[in-house]
Parts: structure tokens; sequence; C-alpha cells
């Protein structure tokens, strides 16, 4: 099997989130995005902010990366959005082949 990962980025809520979900499965680079609530806490422009956001969890096979991170910079609203890819170095068989092939 290849390489799998997962991609994590930040959107400022459920409604800018759900246009790169919608376009991240029907173009085939995920197989599934979970999106959580989260606050964050970071300093942009040298203040400091605390903001409410939604967090993507996007598991999909290593060699979609760049065009993940493409369509994510494509259709985000962020001047700079978080894009991180953190490999899977183990997992069940079963469900990284569905990750995989997910059809």
């Amino acid at each position: 099997m290849d390489g799998f990962s997962i991609v994590m980025t930040t959107c400022a809520d459920a409604d800018r989130a759900q246009p790169i979900i919608d376009a991240l499965l029907k173009d085939g680079l995920a197989a599934c995005v979970q999106v959580m609530p989260i606050k964050s806490h970071y300093i942009w422009q040298g203040a400091v902010q605390h903001e409410d956001e939604v967090l993507l969890f996007i598991k999909c096979v290593a060699a979609n990366f760049k065009g993940i991170k493409d369509l994510v910079l494509s259709l985000h609203d962020y001047e700079v959005p978080e894009i991180i890819e953190v490999a899977i170095t183990d997992g069940f068989e079963q469900y990284l082949g569905w990750v995989a092939d997910p059809k």
C-alpha cells in the first residue's frame, strides 16, 4: 500500500469549510474529512488573537497532498491558511485500504 496522511487545515466556520470539503471529496483527493470545532490562540501581525474555528482532518493517500494543498489554497479565504501534512506510519489495514480506494 502507498503512504497515507492526515492533512489539517482550519476555517473560520463550517459554512466556509463546506466548499473545501465538497471539492476534496468530489475530486477524489480525500476519502474522509472530519470537522471539529476548536478555539485557536495565535499571533497574527504582531497581535494575539483568540478565534473560534473549525479544524478539518483530511484523510488521504500521501500522493494527494499537492492536489489538496492547491485546492485548499484556491478556495480558502485566509491570507495564510494552515495546511499541514502528518504522515500515518501505521493503521488498521482495512481502513487504510478504504482510504486508498473509497469507492
